[in-house]
C-alpha cells in the first residue's frame, strides 16, 4: 500500500478549490467549540447547504448556552427548520446547553467522556468537536470516511468505532483533524457512493477499489 501520507495529500491538492462540510466552516469562521458543537447536532442526517443556512439563522440569535436557552424550543425550531428531526434537535440543542452551563461551567467539555456524556452527542461529533473546536487530535469518521477508507484498502471494519482505531494505527496524528474535511469533500465530488468519478481521481491507481461496480 502506498504511504498513507502521500495519498492524503494528493486528496488534499485535488479538493482544495471544492467547499468544506458546514462544520469545517463554522470552525474556521467561528472559532467556538460551543458553535461547532451545535453545528455538527444540526448536520446528523442533513445535507451541509441545509445545515450550513440553519447554524447561520440560529447563530444570528444565540451564540453561546446562554443566550441559548433564552430561546424556546418551538422558536429554535422554526430557526433551524428544515434540518433533519429539527423538533429532537431543537430540545436537544436546549438541554446541552443546560448542561454546558449547570455541570461545565459554561464551557464545552474539551474530553472525549465528557462530551459523551452530553445528550446527542455520539463519538463522530464528539470527535468533531474535539479536532476542530479544541485542536485535539482526533479521527471523525462518518459515512465518507468510513466509505473511503474500506475502498482504498486501508481498513476491513464493520462499524465506524473500529474503522476510527484502525485509522489510527495508520495514519499520522498530524493528520487526524483534518482527515474528515479531507475525504469528505473528496467524498462528495470524487470518490462518489455510486459511480465514483475514478478516471478524474488522482490517486485512482493506489485505490483497491473495493466495492465499486460501476465508475466514471
Amino acid at each position: 500500500m502506498r504511504d498513507v501520507v502521500s495519498i492524503l495529500s494528493a486528496v488534499r491538492k485535488q479538493t482544495v478549490v471544492f467547499q468544506s462540510p458546514s462544520v469545517t466552516e463554522v470552525a474556521l469562521t467561528r472559532q467556538d467549540p460551543y458553535l461547532v458543537l451545535i453545528s455538527c447536532i444540526l448536520s446528523l442526517r442533513t445535507k451541509d447547504k441545509t445545515t450550513a443556512q440553519a447554524s447561520t439563522r440560529l447563530f444570528s440569535s444565540a451564540s453561546n448556552p446562554s443566550q441559548m436557552l433564552l430561546l424556546s424550543a418551538s422558536r429554535i425550531q422554526r430557526l433551524i427548520y428544515p434540518v433533519g428531526f429539527y423538533r429532537t434537535k431543537a430540545r436537544t440543542i436546549r438541554e446541552v446547553s443546560l448542561r454546558i452551563i449547570r455541570d461545565f461551567k459554561g464551557r464545552v467539555p474539551d474530553t472525549q467522556e465528557g462530551l459523551l456524556s452530553l445528550k446527542g452527542v455520539g463519538l463522530k461529533t464528539a470527535s468533531l468537536v474535539l479536532g476542530l473546536g479544541y485542536h485535539i487530535p482526533a479521527i471523525c469518521v462518518d459515512t465518507h470516511v468510513h466509505r473511503i477508507s474500506h475502498r482504498l484498502g486501508w481498513v476491513q471494519t464493520e462499524s465506524p468505532e473500529e474503522t476510527q482505531k484502525s485509522l489510527q494505527r495508520i495514519i499520522p496524528r498530524t493528520w487526524w483533524i483534518c482527515l474528515n474535511t479531507l475525504l469528505v469533500r473528496f467524498g462528495q465530488n470524487v470518490c462518489l457512493p455510486v459511480s465514483p468519478f475514478c478516471s478524474l481521481c488522482t490517486i485512482h491507481r493506489y485505490c483497491k477499489k473495493r466495492g465499486v461496480s460501476i465508475s466514471r
